[in-house]
């Protein structure tokens, strides 16, 4: 069995745009073990940058947990996850 790296319980992320609540992401829960590759795919409006702006540590859920390398990232504060993205994650970006 491998070490799990990423964890997500009922991840839920709202944005409010003007008197409306648009749910983006409604009780996303998934585990990602130590050398595993994940793809992520969706339509268009599913949720798939908001779900990766949160495993980023780029932003945090509006409820659940989220769990990088057994750390609770959900409660940290910006500077906190910035620490923890220069340790923990790599980004590559394509245009």
């Amino acid at each position: 069995m491998s070490k799990t790296v990423i964890e997500l319980q009922n991840i839920k992320q709202n944005f409010q745009v003007g008197d409306e609540t648009v749910h983006a992401l409604r009780g996303v829960s998934f585990s990602i073990g130590e050398g595993e590759f994940v793809t992520i795919m969706g339509t268009s409006g599913s949720g798939k940058s908001t779900l990766l702006n949160i495993l980023g540590c780029l932003d945090t859920p509006t409820v659940g947990e989220y769990l990088l390398d057994g750390i609770s990232v959900r409660t940290m504060s910006k500077s906190q996850r910035a620490v923890l993205r220069n340790h923990k994650i790599g980004f590559v970006f394509q245009n």
